[in-house]
C-alpha cells in the first residue's frame, strides 16, 4: 500500500472518450484521484454525484478531479451522460493503475471472496506526492473529507 508522502505512481491510461491521461498534465495542479469499483451501482453514483455537486468548491480549492475504475470508455460515457460528471472518469480495463495504486485485490461480501477495487481516494499535491489516502469513504460526503 502507498502511504502519505510517497511520489504517485504515474498514469498512462485512457479516459473515458479514449484520450490518453497521465499524471504529468496535471503537474502543478492538487488532484483528487478517486477509485471506485463500478459505474451505475449505488454507492458509486452517490460518490461520484457528490463531488459532482461540490465541483466548483474543488476547483475553487485548486483541485482536478479523476475517477478511475476498471469499467470500459463505453460505460464511464454512459455514467458520465446519465449523471453529469463533469470531470474525466479513466477507464483501467488492464488494472495497471489499480494495482499501481493497491486498491486492486480480495475483497468479501456475503462470505464470498472475489477481487475487486477497495474504495480510495488519493490526494495528490503539485508536485506529484501523496498529500492524504481517504480509504475509509463517505459516499455521501465525500467532498468533506477531501475540502477539511
Amino acid at each position: 500500500m502507498l502511504k502519505i508522502g510517497e511520489k504517485a505512481p504515474s498514469i498512462n491510461s485512457i479516459d473515458e472518450n479514449g484520450e490518453v491521461i497521465k499524471l504529468e498534465q496535471f503537474k502543478g495542479k492538487k488532484i483528487v484521484l478517486y477509485f471506485y469499483p463500478k459505474d451505475m451501482t449505488p454507492g458509486c453514483t452517490v460518490q461520484s454525484c457528490n463531488l459532482r455537486d461540490n465541483y466548483q468548491k474543488l476547483l475553487d480549492n485548486g483541485y482536478v478531479v479523476l475517477g478511475c475504475s476498471a469499467d470500459t470508455p463505453e460505460k464511464h460515457q454512459k455514467f458520465i451522460k446519465k449523471y453529469n460528471l463533469p470531470f474525466p472518469l479513466i477507464s483501467d480495463e488492464s488494472k495497471e493503475v489499480l494495482n499501481a495504486y493497491g486498491v486492486w485485490g480480495p475483497k468479501k461480501f456475503m462470505g464470498k471472496e472475489y477481487m475487486g477495487i477497495s474504495r480510495t481516494t488519493f490526494i495528490i499535491n503539485e508536485q506529484g506526492v501523496i498529500e492524504d489516502i481517504i480509504t475509509k469513504v463517505n459516499t455521501k460526503n465525500h467532498t468533506a473529507q477531501i475540502v477539511k
